[in-house]
């Protein structure tokens, strides 16, 4: 599922509203930290400590960041000093640092919901848990999953909706 984080603009993202490194460092959960390590190391292809475009799109993408290619380009331009197309560990780690503290929490959710939930119905139902769980290498029991859909089913119909009602989204996962 892809993720575009508009409210990351490139006004937003101009050094004065940028976060020192120190900062990031603190904000950033190392379960963070280490997600931006890992998607950097399996993307710089050749082992050099730096991403290319391909590289750095594809990257962000990993991380639940859809940026378009003119957004990766800028965030190139943004970091590359010596015109070689290219950003550094450091310099990607401060980008995405930023774009994680700066998530609206209900796009996250949203998102979250929709890897779970059926394309058709936008529930979650039990065999949505079940393929999920699978995929994860979880080995949760029948009675397990369905306790986990009857916590959260709100309504008795043995699924877990998300309900927009104006501008407001429940998500009664």
């Amino acid at each position: 599922m892809s993720h575009n984080n508009s409210s990351l603009s490139a006004g937003n993202n101009s050094s004065s509203a940028k976060r020192g490194l120190g900062n990031l460092k603190v904000e950033l959960l190392n379960e963070q930290k280490q997600e931006i390590r890992e998607a950097f190391s399996l993307f710089d292809m050749n082992n050099d400590g730096y991403l290319d475009y391909h590289e750095l799109k594809v990257a962000f993408r990993a991380l639940g960041f859809d940026l378009s290619k003119r957004e990766v380009l800028d965030v190139i331009h943004e970091y590359d000093t010596d015109d070689r197309n290219l950003i550094s560990y450091e310099n990607f780690f401060q980008d995405v640092g930023e774009r994680i503290v700066n998530r609206d929490p209900l796009d996250e959710i949203r998102r979250a919901f929709k890897l779970f939930a059926d394309e058709q119905t936008g529930t979650i139902m039990l065999r949505n848990l079940r393929r999920v769980a699978k995929e994860l290498g979880e080995n949760l029991t029948e009675d397990e999953l369905k306790a986990m859909i009857e916590e959260f089913d709100l309504d008795g119909d043995q699924a877990s909706t998300c309900y927009k009602r104006s501008n407001v989204v429940t998500f009664h996962l």
